[in-house]
C-alpha cells in the first residue's frame, strides 16, 4: 500500500496505527487513489484526517432524477430536498415563492441556516421566524454531533456566528432538538399570508436528506397557490 501511495512504509504504518502526525491533503489523495475509494469512503477518510479536501465531489446522488421528478409533480404546493446541515440540494418552482429566488445565490447562501439569519427573501417571508430560529438552532446543534469534525459544516457555524449575534446566542444556549412536521406561515409578496403544514419525507435512513413538502393549510392558501402557478 505504500508503494501504491508512494509514502514511506514507516509512516504509512503510522497513519495506520492512528499515531499523530502530519497528513497533507497532496498525500490524503494518493491513498484514496490507491485504496480505490468511493466518494463517501474517501470524503471519511478527509473527515478522519482532519483535512478538507481540496477536490471533493460536488455531486449530490441522493437528489436522484426520480427525487427530482417529485419534486415537480408536487407543484404548485411548493417542496424542497434539505439535508441535515439545512442546505437546500434541490427545490422545486413553487418553493421559491416562499424562500425566494435561490438561483440567484451562491451555492454555499443557499441554506435555510444562513437565510433566516442573514438579510433574506425567507427571512422576511417567513412570519414566525422569531420562534422558527432558535428551534433551527436547536435542531442544528442536535445533527452537527455526528458532524462536528467536517470542514463544511465548522465552515458554516464559524459563518454563522461571525455574521449573527442572534444566532451566536442562541448557539451558547446548548439547546437541542429532533426533526417533525410542523406548521409554518409566509407572508408571500403581491399574494400575502400562506399557511402550511410541512412535513419531511426522509429519502433514506436517517438522518440523512429529506424532502419537505409544503401543502395548504387551508382554502384560501390553496386558491393563492393556484393564483401564482397561474400567473408564473
Amino acid at each position: 500500500m505504500a508503494h501504491l501511495a508512494t509514502v514511506g512504509v514507516t509512516w504509512y504504518t503510522w497513519l495506520e496505527q492512528g499515531r499523530d502526525i502530519q497528513v497533507s491533503a497532496q498525500v490524503l489523495q494518493s491513498v484514496a487513489r490507491a485504496l480505490m475509494l468511493d466518494p463517501t469512503e474517501r470524503a471519511h477518510l478527509f473527515v478522519l484526517a482532519g483535512a478538507e479536501d481540496p477536490a471533493p465531489i460536488v455531486e449530490c446522488a441522493t437528489v436522484t432524477p426520480a427525487a427530482r421528478m417529485l419534486l415537480t409533480q408536487l407543484e404548485p404546493m411548493p417542496a424542497a430536498v434539505l439535508n441535515s446541515r439545512y442546505d437546500v440540494l434541490a427545490y422545486n418552482r413553487a418553493y421559491t415563492w416562499i424562500a425566494g429566488d435561490l438561483d440567484a445565490l451562491p451555492f454555499e447562501d443557499r441554506n435555510l441556516m444562513w437565510l433566516a439569519f442573514t438579510d433574506s427573501e425567507f427571512q422576511r417571508s417567513l412570519l414566525d421566524i422569531g420562534e422558527a430560529r432558535p428551534a433551527m438552532v436547536a435542531k442544528f446543534r442536535t445533527a452537527m454531533a455526528d458532524h462536528g469534525a467536517e470542514p463544511a459544516w465548522k465552515t458554516l457555524l464559524n459563518r454563522l456566528r461571525k455574521a449573527s449575534p442572534e444566532f451566536e446566542e442562541m448557539w451558547q444556549q446548548h439547546e437541542v432538538a429532533g426533526l417533525g412536521n410542523g406548521l409554518k406561515r409566509f407572508l408571500v409578496p403581491d399574494v400575502g399570508l400562506m399557511r402550511f403544514e410541512y412535513t419531511n419525507l426522509w429519502l433514506g435512513p436517517r438522518p440523512g436528506p429529506r424532502l419537505v413538502a409544503y401543502t395548504p393549510q387551508d382554502e384560501e392558501t390553496r386558491s393563492k397557490l393556484e393564483a401564482l402557478a397561474a400567473r408564473s
